[in-house]
């Protein structure tokens, strides 16, 4: 049977084991920081959007080991005082984070936990399991919004997502843009307009069409979209579904629309929008699906497609073709010194300390094309910025207004100053997206988004790889 609660056990052994160790070790009051970043675009894109934040809040408030996992714990021969220890887990860390819905670029802390040294490493599973999907059906939905302008956008994922994963799916459509979802389950946990149709199976399963549309229209007036490709589209389909909406004017009420689910969505939405016009239908809306992503709505439009809303499934909730956003966890600070992870590739080694995050707004208020990673004891404004892997590169943002991105979301384990409601969510991203120039939102070549480091915390970046290459 499928049924379980995130507790303490949703996690990858190493945690566990680590987190033994440190507590075994008599380090388990050490202070500890670690940042959430990613390294990669993905779609080929120019930007992320931040998803998965008030999930994750939510998580983290109510986490703690159940019976059921200490007594599997024991079964793995984790130590007794351990698994003492485990029984009385509860998050009280800090998280400072970007707002949920904010645009984000590579190799910028996005979300930052600080606590003791066991509860930091125990929520790292948790933390980028929702994070990386979240932030990643986000940002592929963002794009279909992009190119489909102010067209509807309906997510039809939930049978090919992957398990429980279609509800965070769904939500994070909506952050993206959608209106609505089929997923009823999500509909109801998030506030979310639940949205469908019919299946070919229901009009099979009558002796034709025309009776299963007329059976459907009969119980639900005001709720008719006809699937009209079950037999033939423009011989059948289309003139049965004007019949029965001919036949529900006389009743004072009017169907949704038709919608299509194979064949020439372009030729077909052009025909069928002639053949409804002509019968007096102006109203009823085309609905088109079938692997649609944001190339093939882009296609559909530049043909004049005149169709209404767009039902997305597998591309959106499986994030294709990317399918992961490679985004990490790494400790910046233990016990009140700066570290680092070495890498033979400059690309790959950590940004220590305590960071902010400054993003820079140009004189039109706009994303100036810069965001700025500093120390926190360097306050909220800095004059220059450094490339961070090619160190003779530098930028001037000293005459540019520049704002905070990380702020305190949660304080010894409870969350604050948040936005719980979706919609208020969803229209912050789209504020924030707006303000990204569009040479960063197109598809074919964006324009690289920068992100620069301060001169001091290269310095401490550089001391730290000098010290431990030479360990």
């Amino acid at each position: 049977m499928l049924s379980f609660t995130i507790t303490g056990n949703y996690t990858d052994l190493y945690q566990l084991t680590m987190g033994q160790a440190y507590f075994l070790e008599g380090r388990k009051e050490h202070r500890a920081c670690f940042d959430y970043f990613f390294r990669k675009i993905p779609f080929v894109g120019g930007y992320v959007l931040f998803a998965g934040l008030e999930d994750l809040l939510n998580v983290l408030e109510s986490l703690h080991f159940s019976d059921e996992d200490i007594t599997f714990l024991k079964e793995m021969k984790f130590h007794p005082s351990f698994l003492d220890y485990l029984k009385g887990f509860q998050f009280c860390g800090t998280v400072y984070s970007c707002m949920e819905g904010d645009v984000v670029f590579p190799n910028c802390p996005i979300l930052r936990v600080e606590g003791n040294i066991i509860e930091a490493q125990l929520v790292e599973t948790i933390l980028l399991n929702i994070l990386n999907f979240e932030s990643l059906v986000a940002t592929k939905a963002s794009r279909m919004r992009y190119v489909a302008e102010d067209r509807a956008l309906s997510d039809f994922g939930f049978r090919r997502a992957h398990g429980p994963g279609a509800v965070l799916a769904a939500k994070a459509a909506i952050i993206g843009g959608f209106q609505s979802t089929s997923n009823v389950y999500a509909a109801q946990l998030y506030g979310i307009e639940a949205a469908g149709t019919m299946a070919h199976s229901f009009i099979e399963s009558y002796e034709s069409e025309f009776e299963a549309f007329r059976a459907f229209a009969k119980v639900h007036p005001c709720r008719c979209i006809f699937l009209v490709d079950t037999y033939d589209t423009l011989r059948s389909g289309v003139p049965n579904a004007i019949t029965v909406a001919k036949e529900l004017e006389k009743e004072g009420h009017k169907a949704i629309g038709i919608r299509l689910d194979s064949g020439d969505l372009a030729y077909l939405s052009k025909t069928v929008r002639n053949m409804l016009d002509e019968a007096g239908l102006y109203y009823m809306k085309i609905v088109a699906s079938n692997q649609l992503d944001e190339y093939v709505i882009k296609s559909l439009l530049e043909q004049e497609a005149p169709i209404d809303i767009f039902g997305i499934g597998t591309k959106l909730v499986t994030g294709q073709p990317d399918s992961a956003l490679d985004g990490v966890y790494k400790l910046s600070i233990v016990s009140g010194k700066p570290r680092i992870k070495i890498s033979e590739s400059l690309k790959k080694v950590t940004l220590p300390g305590i960071k902010q995050v400054l993003r820079v707004m140009d004189n039109d208020d706009m994303f100036f094309g810069a965001d700025a990673v500093v120390l926190s004891e360097e306050g909220e404004k800095t004059n220059m910025i450094f490339h961070p892997f090619e160190e003779d590169k530098s930028l001037d943002i000293s005459r540019y207004r520049q704002e905070p991105l990380l702020h305190k979301v949660m304080e010894n384990g409870k969350g604050i100053s948040r936005k719980t409601d979706l919609n208020n969510i969803a229209h912050f991203a789209q504020k924030r997206l707006a303000l990204l120039p569009a040479e960063y939102r197109r598809f074919e070549n964006p324009h690289i988004y920068k992100v620069g480091i301060s001169k001091k915390l290269m310095e401490i970046r550089e001391i730290l790889r000098d010290q431990y290459k030479r360990k």
